[in-house]
């Protein structure tokens, strides 16, 4: 007697939600300032404005940049502004922080831009595994805002999900 082995996962009416699917393509560059300044540590005001008005930005064409100082450095709040600035036009992204804070920025936005009302009232698997860098923060982003349409959100696969949220009858 043979049985036919029936997916129920490809038969059923959940969805599944891969966050590596939606990831931003482009280059991702750290820049740090550090050597922009003096002795590593003093911003002089004219000679950051002089360097940035003979700096190379071509390097950055199309690219998310995470702007960051390496030493110990207090910078004035409109120095990375201002490296920001001369960035506008040429790269995707400018934020301040590491290569996790522009990933999660990155995500938030797209999470925050979308329109979730197709999942209303259906089952959603967050898919956990990613082979790119899906920052954690962008997990809870997406949760939250499936929370109020999902009828249930669960995480990983389908073979094993953990339930997180279903919907009281």
């Amino acid at each position: 007697m043979e049985h036919e082995i029936v997916n129920r996962v490809a038969n059923s009416a959940l969805v599944t939600i891969d966050l590596e699917d939606f990831y931003p393509e482009g280059n991702r560059v750290s820049l740090d300032i550090a050597p922009w300044l003096t002795e590593g540590i003093v911003l002089q005001e004219k000679v950051f404005r002089n360097y940035l008005k003979t700096w190379d930005t071509s390097t950055y064409q199309n690219c998310f940049v995470a702007l960051f100082c390496s030493t110990d450095a207090i910078l004035p709040g409109w120095a990375y502004t201002l490296v920001s600035i001369q960035l506008q036009g040429i790269a995707k992204k400018v934020v301040i922080g590491t290569q996790e804070t522009l990933e999660t920025i990155l995500y938030s936005e797209l999470i925050a831009s979308w329109d979730v009302s197709s999942y209303k009232d259906k089952p959603i698997i967050i898919k956990g595994c990613a082979n790119k860098p899906i920052p954690e923060n962008a997990y809870v982003l997406l949760a939250e805002k499936l929370y109020p349409v999902a009828k249930s959100i669960m995480f990983g696969e389908a073979c094993s999900s953990v339930p997180l949220f279903k919907k009281s009858k």
